[in-house]
């Protein structure tokens, strides 16, 4: 069992032996700046061979000193639009010794390690001035750290190097105040970090570099445009495969105030892969919030399973023939089988205790909550521990092995090599035709008649396909794609509370039966199933308003 868990939201910069800190009490809700408190601290860290953790955003360290010492591992997670980092930092005690790292830690990163051993890599030492910033009831606004580090990599390749840098972590304060905390200290001498850990700097000569950001086109192929101070050249190619469709592009300083250029067309493949790696990284990610039972985790790792079965066969054809058929069964396991029954016990439970919070305590006639609470709650647990234990399975880590081996190096067709703002045209309007279709069968059946939820159902998972497929076509197609993109999505949405109604009105008749068996009223329940037939009408209502909007978006796609 996991000792504790806490995110950790902070921003760090570089600083010189001479900086000063400025007067941070002038910082929004700062009343006061409480005494300067320092730490000794000494910590190891640990990671396989090839640094199979680090690369992926998480650290895994033993630390003796200050007010926390013990095991912690930090698993990344953006905040988007915030130059704030942030982790969820999961903490174990000291233990026996470096060697024995607790059973738990290394489950949550079971989907990164996969069989490989970890060993330490480096050792930090740091002097560290804590200050806390106090708001006037003298709450912790945030924890500012002046640090004093040394570190040491460890193996066959040993290098030592020192640096000054200062963190600030909120504590009860809010975002703004990192913000603004950033630009005093920025405007007072601190530089930007290059680097986002500590451990990322200690090994940064033995890390592979980023590779630069590659240049997107916006949807013009071959258009000859003039630049400012910029030189277009070719990347060289991606780690364990070849550069379809001609070279990607990156943009480079060049002495000229102005240079005509001329912008090369993507290919087809290279955005295919780009996308699939991308929701490979999230789903790999997901993993130890899944196993922490941390909110929302379920259902983002189900998405992105889902992204990813879909853009196989979205991409089918930039793939060698079959190349992609078991990829995607194993990913319909996942998605359905494993995470499926965890998401539906949620969204169930959630969905039916809000009703019942809504409707007027003289309607709730018996234990009502109670009864979801319990059954519901005992549904998901099962189903949480159902999915955990084939997440630790063997067929789980042979999927990520699988994923990992083909988004590395896909085994591109001679059509991935075409320009991708083509093809992925074509496949933006095939999948919608699909969805269209699965419309007009919808016009000579019986609302609310079984056969007629199955398609809504259908329509909801071509639209899905049609939705994902647009997102990614987005960067080469542009504001078209946006537009069937948004409409796709009031349409999953929209139908997705359908189909959740469908799968509500079914527990309500169980969980209806055994109140009923136990003696209780099941009239509650009864209305609650109405309500929900209702509000499918009003669903339906709004699915022909999103599949109207969506239509005529795709009046106007390119081609």
């Amino acid at each position: 069992m996991v000792a504790a868990t806490h995110t950790e939201i902070e921003i760090k910069l570089d600083a010189d032996p001479e900086f000063a800190l400025p007067d941070l009490s002038a910082l929004p809700g700062v009343a006061s700046v409480g005494p300067a408190d320092e730490h000794r601290l000494q910590a190891t860290y640990l990671d396989s061979e090839d640094f199979r953790l680090i690369r992926g955003g998480t650290t895994l360290r033993r630390r003796t000193g200050g007010n926390d010492a013990g095991w912690h591992l930090k698993l990344k997670q953006p905040i988007k639009g915030s130059a704030a980092d942030s982790r969820l930092e999961i903490h174990e005690p000291l233990g026996r010794g470096v060697r024995t790292v607790p059973a738990s830690l290394l489950g949550l990163v079971r989907v990164q390690l996969r069989g490989a051993q970890v060993s330490p890599v480096a050792l930090i030492s740091t002097t560290r001035t804590v200050r806390n910033l106090l708001a006037k009831d003298g709450t912790v606004l945030a924890e500012v750290a002046d640090d004093l580090v040394s570190a040491h990599s460890l193996g066959h390749e040993t290098t030592a190097v020192s640096w000054r840098e200062i963190e600030v972590e909120l504590v009860d304060g809010d975002l703004e105040l990192l913000t603004v905390a950033r630009e005093l200290l920025l405007a007072n001498g601190a530089r930007p970090s290059d680097v986002q850990s500590k451990i990322g700097r200690a090994l940064a000569g033995r890390l592979l570099t980023a590779e630069p950001a590659e240049l997107e086109a916006d949807g013009l192929d071959g258009v000859v445009e003039t630049v400012d101070d910029l030189l277009i050249e070719p990347l060289p190619p991606k780690k364990g495969g070849k550069k379809k469709g001609g070279p990607a592009l990156r943009t480079v300083r060049v002495e000229q105030p102005r240079e005509t250029v001329v912008v090369a067309p993507v290919a087809a493949g290279d955005v295919a892969q780009d996308y699939l790696t991308e929701q490979f990284a999230q789903l790999v990610a997901l993993d130890p919030r899944v196993r922490l039972d941390k909110d929302d985790a379920v259902h983002q790792m189900r998405v992105a399973t889902r992204r990813l079965r879909t853009a196989l066969a979205t991409f089918r054809p930039f793939f060698a023939p079959d190349a992609v058929t078991s990829l995607r069964e194993e990913l319909k396991w996942l998605g359905s089988d494993v995470l499926g029954p965890v998401r539906d016990a949620e969204v169930i439970r959630e969905k039916l205790l809000a009703d019942v919070a809504a409707l007027p305590a003289e309607l709730v006639l018996g234990p009502v909550a109670r009864r979801i609470q319990l059954e519901m709650g005992a549904e998901y647990r099962s189903a949480h521990e159902s999915a955990v234990a084939e997440l630790d399975g063997d067929r789980y880590l042979a999927l990520i092995d699988e994923l990992e081996a083909f988004v590395a190096a896909p085994p591109f067709s001679v059509r991935a090599s075409n320009p991708a703002a083509d093809e992925l045209r074509k496949v933006v309007r095939k999948a919608a035709g699909r969805v269209s279709q699965h419309v007009d069968v919808l016009a000579g059946e019986t609302v609310g008649s079984p056969e007629h939820d199955f398609h809504l159902h259908e329509v909801r998972i071509k639209a899905k396909r049609a939705r994902y497929a647009t997102e990614a076509a987005r960067p080469v197609i542009g504001k078209p794609a946006k537009q069937v993109a948004k409409g796709m999505e009031s349409i999953t949405e929209t139908l997705g509370n359908h189909q959740d109604g469908v799968v509500q009105r079914q527990w309500l008749r169980d969980l209806g039966v055994r109140a009923h068996g136990a003696g209780e009223n099941g009239f509650t329940f009864g209305l609650l199933h109405g309500r929900i037939a209702a509000a499918a009408e009003h669903d339906e209502n709004l699915f022909t308003a999103a599949w109207d909007q969506t239509r005529a978006a795709l009046a106007v796609w390119p081609g």
